[in-house]
């Protein structure tokens, strides 16, 4: 069977992060998601997903300290039932992500996020910044290329 979930978000609210007495961390958040479509009469809808997911070990602790409220992140993990008896002694159940990979996607100064931290780790502080890409320059007309003189028996396929 295959169970893979891609999701692409904002965060709903801050990351609650807690130890389990194993000293392992688990994180605990939402995400908000949206669609746009245009319904029957043509006209464009926005539906917006309300997701919980889980994220554990060192990429929990990472996410607590890197991410908050509105942080936008892409996560990829499987989905999962959790099931529990309320308060009342009613069962409850829901799905949520149990996350196996996290980036946060926010630009620097942009909810005050790191750069990079793909995949769960912050981004190293003493790598230089990459270069914006430019385009390559056309060729001027005014410009000639040189001719090479290749005999059709000389390239090998």
């Amino acid at each position: 069977m295959f169970n893979k979930v891609i999701l692409i978000g904002n965060l709903t609210r801050d990351v609650e992060l807690r130890y389990l007495p194993s000293g392992q961390a688990l994180a605990k958040c939402g995400i908000a998601t949206n669609r746009r479509y245009k319904d029957a009469s043509g006209a464009q809808k926005d539906e917006t997903m309300f997701i919980d997911f889980t994220v554990w070990g060192r990429s929990a602790e990472v996410a607590n300290q890197y991410l908050h409220k509105g942080s936008r992140v892409l996560l990829e993990g499987r989905l999962t039932l959790e099931q529990w008896t309320d308060q009342n002694g009613q069962k409850r159940s829901r799905h949520s992500i149990t996350v196996e990979n996290l980036k946060m996607l926010d630009r620097k100064g942009e909810n005050e996020a790191p750069v990079q931290g793909g995949y769960g780790e912050p981004a190293p502080s003493s790598q230089p910044s990459q270069p914006a890409y430019t385009a390559p320059q056309k060729q001027q007309p005014s410009q000639e290329l040189p001719s090479i003189d290749i005999d059709e028996d000389d390239i090998p396929f």
